[in-house]
């Protein structure tokens, strides 16, 4: 079985890429709170990303960095801290992710890191100064990373739409506030969890071994269409 170390595994989207691996993989969860689930082949390191050391592990395949945060406001209510804030859960926790198990990824023969952006790195979004900017990092990162890692690790990200997880509960919070984001895309909906999972899973297996240094815009078509 391969080894993944998933950061972020408990909630939302990296409980979901969690779940979708756990019957063939040993998935190793970093993470604030302990998940939900059990599992022989999951294990738990209660973590908080930007205060605490990442726990030492001794080898492992794949590293995929979940965290993240939705902080709309207008611009002239964010604070600088906002912005830093933002950055270091984005961005300074995936670099001390892969700064971490760099050394224990490259003992793998098939390893891979997998990265999230958002839909408003590419689409201009009112009140997503903050998170645009700090995901837009991420895919900076994503193609300097898959260039100085090659041959060995890919290096791949995700930039999903709006998700129905928990971090976006207030974007969903009634049915005007769904209609309204159903309505916004041209596919008439939005993503479940499961979906960014599926895609995370085929990103980080032996299919994909092609494919490095690029972004994935799960979109629903609000970034590639206009209808």
């Amino acid at each position: 079985m391969k080894k993944i170390i998933i950061i972020g595994g408990s909630k939302g989207i990296g409980n979901a890429i969690s779940t979708s691996l756990l019957d063939e993989n040993e998935v190793i969860n970093i993470s604030r709170t302990s998940p939900q689930k059990t599992h022989p082949n999951l294990t738990h390191y209660t973590c908080d990303v930007l205060t605490d050391d990442f726990p030492e592990i001794e080898a492992a395949d794949n590293l995929i960095y979940c965290p993240g945060s939705i902080n709309l406001k207008p611009i002239s209510r964010l604070k600088l801290d906002d912005f830093r804030n933002d950055f270091e859960i984005n961005v300074i926790g995936a670099v001390k992710a892969v700064q971490k198990y760099l050394p224990i990824l490259k003992e793998s023969n098939q390893s891979s890191i997998l990265l999230f952006s958002t839909v408003a790195s590419k689409l201009g979004m009112p009140f997503h100064a903050s998170v645009a900017a700090s995901k837009s990092a991420i895919e900076g990162l994503t193609k300097s990373l898959g260039a100085e890692l090659a041959p060995n690790i890919r290096v791949n990200a995700i930039a999903p739409t709006v998700t129905d997880t928990d971090l976006a509960s207030k974007l969903l919070r009634n049915e005007r506030l769904i209609e309204n984001i159903k309505e916004r895309h041209p596919l008439k909906k939005f993503l479940d969890p499961k979906e960014v999972a599926d895609l995370a899973t085929f990103l980080i297996s032996e299919k994909a071994s092609s494919i490095s240094g690029q972004i994935f815009e799960l979109d629903c078509g609000i970034v590639s269409f206009k209808i």
